[in-house]
């Protein structure tokens, strides 16, 4: 497999990617070509590349990105901007589309967390995404943010976020605050979590207040239905405490045909990106994109 870094532009902003090639491609020959997509506060490097191998390894071209101010990528630092991300996601796939050894009639999508409400909404309205992976992602972003918070933790975020929404239109600056203050941290998995961003120079610990603003207007399972008839695959855990399975059971529950719904036994929202839950995830993919997008 080979990895080589690009560069493109989504809304006159440069990006910055990587491809994952797959090994014994031909000559002239197109593979099927799969954009993946990282989390609320994630980065291309983080979690997504073991993806990247794995579909590499299945034959797909492969590529990763950071959104606008993530990573690499330019932009104004760390912002959330939902559907920004979507028009990053579109221009992904154009760029993907346009490499030589991709069919542009064979695009996918795959989304983790966060990344999973992005790639539901940018399949509902881009019909070049031909079939879509959802994993432990957000159907409703209101909904989300208060089921995992106590009643007065829930008033006290949207008094806070009231208050900074009044100064980001007099100032045009976003309070910056402790990132677990808005994404609250699961003891289960936190372990995890906090080990594989302390390895990335990139993960970041203070986010914008304008995050609860954003995510609670922000609801994919408004839009879910209009995927179909192209298949989607949603993907959660039974012990997911930071995004609950009934996120993604929404999702299912509001999407057209062909779809499928799979929760994983045993397992808890950062567990997916680590063995054995790895393994059983991807195998669940593969799966799904070769029987509704093979790769050859």
């Amino acid at each position: 497999m080979e990895r080589k870094a690009i560069g493109f532009y989504s809304e006159g902003v440069r990006l910055v990617g990587d491809i994952f090639m797959p090994e014994g491609l031909r000559p002239g020959e197109r593979r099927a070509g799969i954009v993946l997509c990282h989390g609320y506060t994630g980065v291309k490097d983080l979690y997504l590349p073991d993806n990247a191998r794995v579909l590499a390894d299945a034959g797909y071209v492969v590529m990763t990105f950071d959104y606008k101010g993530w990573g690499e990528s330019e932009g104004p630092r760390s912002r959330l901007a939902p559907y920004s991300r979507v028009a990053d996601v579109q221009a992904a796939l154009t760029f993907a589309g346009a490499l030589p050894e991709v069919d542009p009639d064979r695009l996918g999508t795959y989304g983790t967390s966060y990344g999973g409400a992005t790639v539901v909404w940018t399949a509902a309205i881009d019909t070049r995404v031909r079939c879509t992976v959802s994993v432990v992602g957000i159907g409703h972003g209101a909904r989300w943010m208060r089921s995992v918070r106590r009643p007065d933790e829930w008033h006290d975020l949207l008094e806070r976020a009231r208050q900074d929404r009044i100064r980001r239109a007099r100032d045009g600056q976003s309070e910056v605050v402790p990132r677990e203050e808005i994404l609250l941290p699961d003891r289960q998995s936190a372990e995890l979590a906090a080990g594989a961003r302390r390895n990335n120079p990139h993960a970041v610990s203070a986010i914008p207040l304008e995050y609860v603003d954003e995510t609670a207007q922000f609801h994919p399972e408004w839009v879910v239905d209009k995927i179909a008839p192209r298949p989607i695959l949603f993907v959660t855990t039974d012990d997911d405490r930071l995004v609950p399975p009934e996120e993604s059971e929404a999702l299912y529950a509001r999407a057209g045909e062909p779809k499928k719904l799979v929760v994983l036994r045993g397992y808890g929202h950062y567990q997916v990106y680590a063995e054995p839950a790895f393994s059983e995830l991807m195998r669940h993919v593969v799966a799904w994109y070769g029987e509704h997008l093979p790769a050859r």
